[in-house]
């Protein structure tokens, strides 16, 4: 609510959107909600901005008023909140997934398991380089060099660029072990969770009703 009323209220010529959220965050971390994964639904929110803004216009109706109806506003923030909550929850179950993988692909090939640390950023993505995994894994300029050449030789990894400013990227090898522990991105509806649940709870009931047990059983 005080994300709604600030956003509603208006305050200043630009940065009231960014700065209401934020307020939002403030109001759960002082109720002791710490965990950027539920306090925070910035991502969220920018990832479902008409939607974000249609539930603004539909709740605020142009101005501020505090006799206006907020349910849909509280049922969108409830629902960003566990949504936001099950993205966080799918990357943290694939990051578990793909360190597992990684390890097998060093046992394989008989590596050192310092190796998964330019092998782990290179799946997600990142550019390697010969400074950023000697910050990783505190090893020297020399080590560094001969694991990263190491790497290539065994096609996991691909150089890009001369040996000053070489970085490193994943091989198909690599990039095949990322996609193999994808989780398919489907969030559920939280309300339609609930529905089914209770839905299936009365007929569990009913079930339970017409059918009552004997005596002694």
């Amino acid at each position: 609510m005080a994300h709604l009323n600030f956003t509603m209220i208006h305050p200043f010529s630009d940065g009231n959107g960014r700065l209401a959220r934020a307020v939002q965050t403030l109001v759960l971390a002082s109720d002791g909600i710490l965990d950027p994964v539920f306090s925070s639904i910035e991502e969220w929110l920018g990832a479902n901005i008409q939607s974000y803004y249609d539930v603004l216009a539909e709740v605020g109706k142009e101005k501020w008023n505090p006799t206006n109806d907020a349910l849909p506003w509280v049922r969108y923030c409830l629902r960003a909140h566990y949504q936001q909550a099950a993205r966080m929850i799918r990357r943290v179950q694939e990051a578990d997934a793909l360190y597992n993988k990684i390890m097998d692909i060093i046992a394989k090939h008989g590596l050192n398991e310092r190796f998964w640390f330019p092998m782990f950023d290179a799946a997600l993505g990142i550019r390697v380089s010969n400074s950023r995994y000697r910050r990783d894994t505190e090893v020297t300029e020399i080590t560094a060099s001969r694991d990263l050449k190491r790497l290539c030789e065994a096609n996991l990894l691909l150089p890009h660029g001369e040996r000053k400013m070489r970085t490193y990227s994943a091989a198909p090898a690599l990039l095949e072990a990322r996609k193999s522990i994808r989780i398919q991105r489907v969030v559920d509806d939280p309300y339609e969770v609930v529905k089914s649940r209770f839905r299936r709870a009365q007929r569990l009931a009913e079930e339970e009703r017409q059918s009552p047990r004997l005596p002694g059983l």
